[in-house]
């Protein structure tokens, strides 16, 4: 049984859903997902939440036909690596884009979509993907 309210779960985890990291104002680098410190200064650095870009573009990609444990009835499916155009590249889902528009370079935009769902629990996992723009 799941206690608590599903959506207040979510929440709870900004960095799942609004793509919030942080940004050192001592070095100006941008971090995500969001670090204890910074990589560049140590101690030094001071970390600032920052909300990441929600478009950038596909630096990299390729087209997975075996799922992991989970995942096997998703395929195929497209991950990318996504430049967001501040120093920060994700690894990401591509959805709802059609096969020949998914090319290095393209532009994407960030989408909020269900990532899985646990049978057992009834507990629905919720994160970005990204989907291809005109």
């Amino acid at each position: 049984m799941v206690e608590g309210s599903v959506a207040l779960h979510w929440r709870r985890y900004p960095e799942r859903y609004s793509l919030i990291g942080n940004h050192c104002a001592t070095c100006k680098t941008d971090y995500f997902p969001p670090r204890v410190f910074c990589h560049n200064c140590r101690r030094k650095g001071k970390l600032i939440v920052k909300d990441m870009p929600r478009t950038g573009k596909i630096v990299a990609f390729t087209e997975v036909f075996v799922g992991p444990v989970g995942f096997e009835n998703e395929t195929p499916y497209f991950l990318a690596l996504i430049d967001l155009g501040n120093g920060v590249i994700l690894l990401t889902q591509i959805v709802d884009s059609s096969r020949d528009r998914i090319q290095i370079g393209a532009n994407v935009k960030m989408m909020f979509r269900k990532i899985q769902d646990n049978d057992k629990e009834g507990v629905i996992n919720y994160g970005y993907k990204f989907k291809v723009t005109e």
